[in-house]
């Protein structure tokens, strides 16, 4: 499949951007339970609701389509691709609660990229609290949903990313190369201060690491060879702190050699959303420069689409081992659409 270039030049796609569309179901008033998200779109005060309690104010590109495109086309971002805003992943919820939740969800975004005429591709979510209805979605989402693949938290239900029973999850995702996006969602419990600037600065980067340490010394990518996973914000702390688990595991009873786990870091992908060009040299380093992906975090930051496309183009000026491929060619090719246009 080949995705048109709207203007000439290099495409740019945006991989890191979320949307809560209309019309979900709001199971915060029919279980009583405050932790179930909602928007509340209606009367002229967008927010997205844990409850009775305002989680975020947003405006309307969280969940109106020609907004949306607008902003797209005023700033040069020929695709989208759009997965759930985190706090809707609910991987504490009841399975069958989940479940419904998520379906729904499902089917509005597959329903917002196809009303885009090509401009949005759509992640689904899943229910991983429960394997059988885990992979009973997966099946949907990429077979009747066509979505380009689903977007999974760091920790699931309190269990880390290389617990046995995500293992069916993983072998399904292999086995047709599923692109998994994975997002932090947990932030609060990864470190030990709360609030801001800790959670964003601290916890979001601390829970992505321990994703990815997961995957790589859990044995994961180790037991599934096909899989197609990359990881927000940068990878977190992970690229700074590889060389120290390095160390460790290839020492003592059951140790692996650094080459090894060198190469497997190097089969996982990350967006450029770090904030400072300096610090993609060493994403190039751990991940390649074919493996780094524009994300923007769209709608949530204030700089939308320049900011974090000035912390990639600053980095190409400076010789940072980045390119343009950064921009939009890795992102076709790590959903498997055709990139040899660019």
């Amino acid at each position: 499949m080949a995705i048109e270039p709207l203007v000439t030049g290099p495409v740019v796609v945006d991989f890191h951007a979320h949307v809560f569309p209309r019309g979900l179901p709001d199971l915060a008033a029919t279980t009583g339970d405050g932790r179930w998200p909602s928007l509340v779109a209606d009367d002229g005060d967008p927010r997205l609701m844990c409850g009775s309690t305002v989680f975020r104010k947003v405006g309307p590109a969280c969940f109106d389509l020609g907004t949306r495109l607008a902003e797209l086309d005023a700033d040069g971002i020929h695709h989208q691709v759009i997965s759930p805003v985190p706090v809707t992943l609910v991987d504490w919820a009841p399975p069958a609660e989940a479940a419904r939740f998520l379906a729904a969800q499902n089917d509005a975004l597959a329903e917002f990229a196809a009303a885009s005429d090509g401009r949005f591709l759509a992640l689904g979510a899943l229910p991983l609290q429960d394997t059988d209805l885990a992979l009973a979605e997966l099946a949907r989402v990429r077979g009747e949903l066509g979505m380009a693949g689903v977007e999974i938290t760091a920790m699931v239900d309190g269990r880390e990313l290389d617990h046995p029973s995500l293992d069916p999850f993983w072998e399904a995702a292999a086995a047709d190369a599923t692109p998994v996006f994975i997002h932090p969602a947990h932030q609060e419990l990864a470190i030990r201060r709360q609030g801001q600037p800790y959670e964003f600065g601290l916890g979001m980067l601390t829970d992505t690491a321990l994703a990815a340490s997961a995957l790589v010394f859990g044995g994961v990518l180790d037991r599934h060879p096909g899989l197609r996973i990359a990881l927000s914000h940068g990878c977190g702390s992970y690229p700074w702190v590889h060389p120290r688990l390095r160390y460790m595991a290839t020492r003592g009873p059951g140790a692996v050699s650094a080459a090894h786990l060198d190469e497997l870091v190097r089969r996982l992908w990350a967006d450029c959303l770090v904030f400072d060009p300096a610090h993609l040299s060493l994403l190039v380093q751990r991940f390649g420069a074919d493996h780094l992906l524009y994300g923007t975090d769209h709608p949530f930051l204030p700089e939308r689409f320049a900011g974090p496309r000035d912390v990639i183009t600053e980095a190409i000026a400076a010789g940072h081992g980045v390119d343009e491929r950064a921009l939009g060619a890795n992102a076709l090719r790590f959903l498997g659409l055709d990139p040899d246009r660019n």
